[in-house]
């Protein structure tokens, strides 16, 4: 009796114990992509991201590709990690994804950290992108007790200030393992008992791949979460290749609306690339020595251009708009820094725009608004509807036409009484006398 009842209990205590792996409740998990350097929209999409995800008490999965900061605290952000109550796993990924930077202190900060092969784990400086600077000295003391929290203690710190390829970072132990996915991250962390604010956690992220996954509730609810369009749009034009692409664009615009009559698609279209480019430059703020070097040359340009000649003026500003260009982003890290590939045709196209199109094109309008001005007192005819614009023919050519009173009929005569711009102010003439 006693043998059969030791042979009862030991056939039943692996099943049981199989039955409460099997039964345990999966974690839902929260997929925040983090991709580019952290500026301030990324921030803030970041931030709410993570509060959501402990909200739901999910385990957290930063997809993580990012070279550091711009302008933002990323030690901080590290910390407020540190402080979660739910696990956070990071993912550098996927290929050719980097963590350097504050994005390195993020795979301190994180519970269970996993690059994919072929990406790149480090250096740690600089952790700003736009302020360079020598981290704080007691940064290597915050990070030893930051990977104590988190029970993460053979990692090497050593070599921090490394570029490591992905099999590197794991041999250093900044790394657990490598993934190629977030799924293969999830499978294989899965049963791995990880570090909170609250304490260990057991977690619990098999994702169902059969069949037979799903049919007997295995698996994980995962959410994938990117940044929404609008965020999308303020990141991208938050980096100093925008802002100065966006600027001197929108500057152009201006200078050629200076060119014409009225206020057209051209300005418009550059208050826009000027608002954007302001924008940016709120959050990738430059040195506003070079902001004035810059603005300054094109102003000289312009003045040139609207004294209708190409002189000193025009190489003056020429040389001011190339010392900004390159004292604009001078001091950040290179990998936001304006190519100086750039900067050389923006300086070349400048000279050939201000300097040579523009400078035509002001020309030419002049000899057309004089050739109108010569046409005032002169009677046409109306080869079109003019309701109240349309095409007149005066003195053998083709103008737009516009009507100073009701809309005049196709085939009307015609006397031009002024000139708006390239538009003849037009009315009805009462008789034919000195039609052409």
């Amino acid at each position: 009796m006693s043998f059969l009842l030791t042979f009862v209990i030991a056939v039943a205590l692996p099943v049981a114990a199989q039955a409460q792996t099997t039964d345990a409740p999966a974690d839902p998990v929260a997929v925040i992509k983090v991709e580019g350097a952290i500026d301030r929209p990324l921030m803030g999409y970041l931030l709410a991201q993570i509060e959501e995800a402990v909200a739901d008490n999910a385990v957290i999965v930063l997809q993580l590709d990012s070279a550091g900061t711009i302008g933002q605290d990323g030690i901080a952000l590290a910390q407020q990690l540190i402080a979660l109550p739910v696990p956070v796993l990071v993912w550098v990924g996927s290929v050719p994804a980097r963590a350097s930077g504050a994005g390195m202190l993020l795979m301190d900060a994180a519970s269970l950290a996993s690059v994919a092969p072929g990406s790149q784990t480090g250096p740690l400086n600089p952790i700003d992108l736009l302020h360079p600077a020598p981290p704080p000295a007691d940064l290597n003391a915050t990070i030893e007790g930051w990977l104590a929290a988190r029970d993460r203690t053979d990692v090497k710190l050593e070599h921090q200030d490394e570029a490591m390829p992905g099999q590197l970072a794991v041999d250093y132990g900044f790394a657990s393992f490598g993934a190629t996915s977030v799924i293969d991250l999830l499978n294989q962390a899965d049963g791995d008992t990880v570090q909170t604010a609250n304490g260990p956690w057991e977690l619990h992220t098999k994702v169902a791949t059969t069949d037979a996954d799903v049919s007997n509730g295995v698996g994980v609810s995962i959410r994938f979460i990117e940044p929404g369009l609008l965020v999308r749009g303020a990141h991208a034009v938050a980096t100093p290749t925008m802002v100065y692409v966006l600027l001197v664009l929108g500057l152009a615009c201006m200078a050629f609306e200076l060119t014409q009559p009225g206020f057209g698609f051209a300005g418009f279209a550059g208050l826009f690339l000027l608002a954007l480019g302001i924008y940016g430059a709120t959050i990738a703020v430059p040195a506003w020595p070079g902001a004035v070097l810059l603005l300054a040359g094109l102003g000289a340009m312009v003045a040139d251009l609207r004294l209708r000649r190409l002189s000193v003026l025009t190489y003056v500003g020429l040389v001011a708009f190339a010392v900004g260009s390159y004292s604009l982003y001078h001091g950040v890290a290179d990998a936001i820094r304006i190519s100086p590939w750039l900067i050389v045709g923006a300086v070349i196209a400048s000279w050939l725009y201000y300097g040579f199109a523009l400078t035509v094109a002001v020309q030419s309008r002049d000899r057309i608004i004089s050739t109108q001005q010569g046409l005032i007192g002169l009677v046409g005819e109306a080869r079109g509807r003019l309701a109240p614009d349309g095409p007149v023919h005066v003195k053998g050519a083709m103008w737009r036409g516009r009507s100073l009173g009701e809309p005049i009929a196709p085939g009307t005569k015609v006397r031009v009484r002024g000139v708006d711009g390239l538009v003849l102010k037009v009315e009805p003439e009462p008789d034919t006398v000195g039609v052409e």
